[in-house]
């Protein structure tokens, strides 16, 4: 029997999309890609195979997690299986770098940014950004993982130096053009079959830490407020009536990228200009946001994965 096959290394983050597939009555299968095997001489099952890996999982003690998955990946390519996120969109998954590339390519405006590999080549980039504050994040992260801001190069070399220095998984650091915006918060666009379904409003006033998901986020639903009588304000709320202009242009990079399902970040400055910071196709969604809102991002990618099952 054909199936939806998920590959992933997260079961909080699967359970959702467990669950819609089940309402729908959709058959799949959990492939959980920690660790295994896999006879490439061998033929793939027929199905649909949605790929979920993230560049977040070396956090979770599944350090070798997305380079499994590509070799599974390549095996289900080689034998022209329909794949949901594959191959490229691991690649740009794990490597900021590799987006912030694919996104100029396409014409979309990322922040300054000068990868760096060694403590000394760190303190040359900043040095060669030429401006403050600037912040440093890993190449491969995830979940808001090695962003720091600086307002000097000097504060910089005295956290190198230090015993929390957070050194990256793939030994690549990023430092970045801060984007001051005019108020504390940025915009995920979440894209399901290649296409815009709903924009996130995401308040920033506590962090970095950026992640939408349920699991992520049970300790910071609300943020706090100075007045205690006040109601509080939701950390993330979906916009309504939201489709600004480069909506499209955000689409048709997705498209050139083999790119399904993605939640894309960006971040506006005082002048009116967008930033697209973070490529997120291990995209979550978050239930109170939804719940207010009345969509359901999951319910509409178990639907996707059914009528891609379907069209086989």
């Amino acid at each position: 029997m054909r199936k939806v096959y998920v590959l992933h290394e997260n079961n909080q983050w699967t359970v959702h999309l467990k669950n819609r597939l089940e309402e729908l009555k959709v058959p799949y299968e959990l492939w959980h890609l920690d660790e295994g095997l896999i006879d490439l001489s061998s033929e793939p099952p027929q199905g649909v195979f949605y790929n979920r890996i993230s560049a977040s999982s070396h956090t979770r003690d599944h350090r070798f997690a997305p380079e499994f998955t590509e070799a599974v990946l390549a095996w289900l390519e080689r034998h022209g299986r329909k794949v949901v996120n594959g191959t490229r969109a691991l690649r740009l998954e794990v490597s900021k770098a590799n987006q912030y590339m694919a996104l100029n390519q396409a014409g979309i405006a990322t922040p300054k940014t000068i990868a760096a590999v060694g403590k000394p080549h760190i303190i040359e980039a900043a040095k060669s950004l030429g401006m403050a504050p600037f912040i440093t994040k890993h190449n491969r992260a995830g979940k808001g993982q090695g962003v720091y801001l600086f307002h000097s190069v000097e504060a910089l070399q005295d956290y190198i130096q230090s015993p929390s220095f957070d050194e990256p998984v793939d030994g690549i650091t990023l430092v970045q053009q801060y984007i001051q915006a005019p108020e504390p918060y940025i915009i995920r666009h979440e894209f399901i079959g290649g296409k815009f379904l709903y924009g996130v409003k995401v308040d920033t006033s506590e962090g970095f830490e950026l992640c939408p998901a349920d699991a992520c986020s049970i300790d910071d639903l609300l943020c706090p407020t100075d007045n205690e009588q006040a109601k509080p304000k939701a950390k993330f709320e979906i916009l309504k009536d939201y489709r600004p202009a480069f909506i499209e242009q955000y689409e048709d990079f997705l498209f050139a990228n083999k790119i399904q399902v993605a939640g894309i970040e960006a971040i506006q400055d005082a002048d009116g200009n967008s930033y697209a910071y973070d490529v997120n196709t291990n995209t979550n969604y978050n239930s109170d946001a939804e719940g207010k809102a009345g969509q359901f991002a999951m319910l509409e990618l178990a639907t996707y994965l059914q009528n891609q099952l379907g069209s086989l």
